[in-house]
């Protein structure tokens, strides 16, 4: 149920409410259901009588605005985007190397190669016991006794991430880190472009055997030091932006060996934090039906994988929209046994598509990804369960327990990068 903010704000000044309305006095007032209401307290950050307040007060004048309004616009759009990241590829000399592009976050790829980049373990430590939260100084309390089984590594992340936003911007602590990454040949590129998408570059020959995760495995040193790939990581697009920001570097370079996506997505058959393979692809967008050789199986994922499941030979579906789903919406897949849905794999099919074909990606047909020119790899982590509300990552916030996830998804990335470029023994 959807008002517009003026209309809701002309019957909630006509309405007779108490001080501290419940969500049945919204829905028999201004209409929708108690159970739209009922979320609608849940989310407001002082409850349904301070948000009635605010709609009372204030007469808003709200617009959309289009981030261009035609496809070749968008495509100039995201050329612009990529042109300074294609730049700095051609400054340090890497425009010509094999590229893997890894569509994730901004934190756990570099996390896992950089761990002599950041602040120390025992700072990050002594941080926790005088400034960290009371569940991060409980779990360090379990961990000294032994009674977790949490991952160690994902500990010290989680806690360098509460350390560094307590440091100054411009301070020593961001200082040292930005140049021990730029001496691992590691590049943060922020987006100066209507298309909000950061990016990382990372040159595999210049990183620190010793400093790279555990969980990556034995790891030869010259071998490394030798091997000529480049990262290009960015922070995951949806939707057609994925498909343009891919196919512009596609366009761009001819170097790709691989595509790797791990995003979020609602699951209709698991829980939150479980980590979602999926083998079949439904595009909306498109309406095509990608059948995938997927790079990753349920062993990729789950020695590194402690409070979740894995879930391998799903189904996903790529949506237009969050916001467009209802339940009966989800039955519908749920009876087709489609189990995941989410917002970027479909356009990356699409894209990739095109790099093994001559034609643009289709409508409506059934795709054989059985033999693709390059490695490609799509992981989801369980986010939401749209059938029981509030079970999100966002309704409880990205805690250390909620890396879990996306750490076990981000090492089997890392490792497959590795194995194609022939840093491992054997």
């Amino acid at each position: 149920y959807q008002l517009e903010w003026n209309k809701l704000h002309q019957l909630l000044l006509a309405a007779e409410l108490p001080d501290d309305p419940e969500p049945a006095d919204l829905a028999e007032a201004v209409g929708g259901s108690e159970d739209d209401w009922g979320r609608v307290r849940e989310s407001w950050p002082d409850g349904l009588g301070a948000f009635v307040e605010q709609v009372r007060r204030r007469k808003l004048n709200l617009r959309l605005r289009m981030l261009t309004g035609s496809a070749s616009g968008y495509a100039r759009l995201t050329r612009r985007w990529w042109a300074p990241i294609r730049a700095k590829l051609t400054d340090q000399g890497l425009s010509d190397r094999p590229m893997y592009f890894v569509s994730s976050n901004t934190h756990s790829i570099v996390n896992l190669v950089s761990q002599t980049a950041g602040a120390s373990e025992d700072e990050i430590v002594s941080f926790i016991e005088s400034q960290g939260p009371d569940y991060m100084i409980d779990e360090l309390e379990r961990f000294r006794s032994g009674r977790t089984e949490g991952s160690w590594e994902n500990f010290l992340y989680y806690g360098a991430r509460l350390y560094y936003e307590a440091q100054p911007d411009d301070g020593p602590a961001w200082e040292q880190r930005r140049r021990n990454e730029r001496e691992l040949g590691i590049t943060h590129l922020s987006s100066r472009t209507a298309l909000r998408v950061s990016a990382q570059v990372i040159e595999l020959a210049k990183l620190d055997p010793e400093g790279l995760d555990s969980r990556l495995g034995p790891i030869d040193g010259k071998r490394l030091a030798n091997t000529r790939g480049v990262i290009v990581n960015i922070e995951y697009p949806l939707g057609l932006a994925a498909y343009n920001i891919l196919r512009e570097i596609t366009t761009a370079h001819d170097t790709l060996r691989g595509v790797y996506v791990l995003g979020k997505a609602a699951t209709l058959n698991a829980d939150v934090g479980d980590v979602l393979i999926s083998s079949v692809i439904h595009d909306e967008h498109s309406g095509s039906t990608y059948w995938l050789d997927n790079a990753f199986s349920f062993d990729d994922i789950a020695p590194y994988l402690v409070f979740g499941s894995g879930l391998d030979n799903q189904r996903a579906v790529t949506v237009k929209s969050t916001f467009l789903q209802n339940r009966a919406y989800l039955d519908f897949y749920y009876r087709e046994a489609y189990t995941v849905v989410e917002m970027e794999a479909g356009p990356f099919c699409n894209a990739v598509y095109e790099i093994a074909d001559a034609d643009r990606y289709p409508s409506g047909e059934a795709v054989n990804f059985a033999k693709l020119p390059i490695d490609f790899g799509v992981i989801h982590y369980a986010s939401d369960t749209p059938y029981s509300q509030a079970r999100t990552l966002g309704a409880r916030g990205l805690s250390y327990y909620g890396l879990d996830s996306t750490y076990a998804s981000s090492v089997a990335i890392m490792r497959r990068i590795l194995k194609m470029e022939g840093v491992y023994d054997g």
